[in-house]
């Protein structure tokens, strides 16, 4: 990623933060209804699991700048994530929730150089994590 994808991704989160628990139930609305065969792989109440979403985001959001800070964390949940057996195809759904949630949370302020970053963002996260469950 760039500096200038960076900043963007940073300051867009800052803009979603106070939105955190409508933007997790926009993701994972849109991410059932893309995958619904994912489902069963969460608990019935999804409070804990939302916030859990939105902390590991915030965490990656904050780190950006020096990867090694979140990586081990990233590699732990795609390794874990193969237990539940998530596959590789199964990271792009999480892709296009993420990008729909954040459409939908910002609003104007989601241009093309945004989604072009977050997609940047994106794709190096779930890249460590197939990669980690592949091992």
């Amino acid at each position: 990623m760039t500096p200038e994808q960076i900043n963007l991704v940073q300051s867009s989160f800052r803009m979603v933060t106070p939105n955190a628990e409508a933007i997790a139930g926009l993701f994972y609305g849109r991410f059932f209804d893309l995958a619904p065969h994912l489902r069963p792989l969460f608990p019935e109440d999804m409070a804990e699991q939302k916030k859990k979403f939105m902390q590991m985001l915030e965490l990656v959001m904050k780190c950006l700048n020096s990867p090694g800070r979140f990586l081990p964390a990233v590699v732990g949940l795609g390794q874990r994530h193969t237990d539940y057996e998530v596959t590789p195809e199964d990271y792009r759904f999480v892709g296009e929730a993420l990008m729909w949630a954040l459409r939908q949370g910002l609003g104007e302020a989601f241009t093309d150089d945004v989604q072009a970053a977050w997609i940047a963002a994106y794709g190096t996260l779930s890249d460590v994590m197939i990669g980690a469950g592949s091992e």
